[in-house]
């Protein structure tokens, strides 16, 4: 368990914070390997080395934990699939063809990645309230995105557009993940692009 010198010196403020990023990547590994059921208070502490006081520092319970879990990962693939777009030639189908890229690569570079955002724990209540709220986020930089490049379109068929690339997305990414596409990810963007764009 953690000693009280490991800690020494260290400001209380500074100390919390690496506890609780050290109590979050114990968790995505947790989660990323043994799914939900893996995730408990005590599995958390031990991969850390921790006293449990520690764990109840930071969060109520493992849904706070794996609410926390889930921002962290969804946080890093904003930023992959900003960068993603920031490289891409600023047309509508060089932007769309890096964004879905982005995405399905970055979910499964690391599989554990893809378990916490697309596959695993459905049925859990903060991760379904999480995934929800992030697809309402793409759904609005879809139709921003699409506004900017196409600013003539009709704002019905663009939300139409957007609800139904951000729910194809989702489904797209599971299938992905789970190997029923294949392991050319080149060709699955490809046909991702025409279906997305025809």
């Amino acid at each position: 368990m953690s000693s009280p010198t490991r800690w020494a010196g260290v400001p209380l403020t500074d100390r919390r914070a690496e506890r609780r990023a050290q109590l979050i990547e114990a968790a995505f590994r947790l989660f990323g390997d043994g799914g939900e059921a893996a995730v408990s208070v005590r599995s958390v502490c031990r991969e850390c080395g921790f006293n449990t006081r520690y764990f109840y520092e930071s969060f109520g319970d493992t849904d706070d934990l794996l609410g926390a879990v889930y921002d962290e990962v969804s946080g890093q693939l904003g930023e992959a699939v900003s960068a993603a777009m920031g490289r891409a030639a600023d047309t509508l189908q060089a932007r769309t063809r890096a964004g879905i890229a982005a995405v399905l690569g970055f979910s499964s570079q690391d599989p554990r990645r893809g378990r916490v955002l697309f596959t695993d724990a459905r049925a859990n209540t903060v991760l379904t309230a999480r995934r929800a709220a992030t697809q309402d986020l793409l759904r609005e930089g879809v139709l921003t995105e699409g506004w900017r490049l196409n600013p003539g379109s009709d704002p019905v068929a663009a939300q139409v557009g957007a609800a139904m690339y951000t729910g194809a997305m989702a489904e797209l990414a599971q299938e992905w993940l789970a190997g029923r596409l294949g392991t050319d990810l080149d060709a699955v963007v490809d046909y991702a692009v025409r279906m997305v764009l025809r």
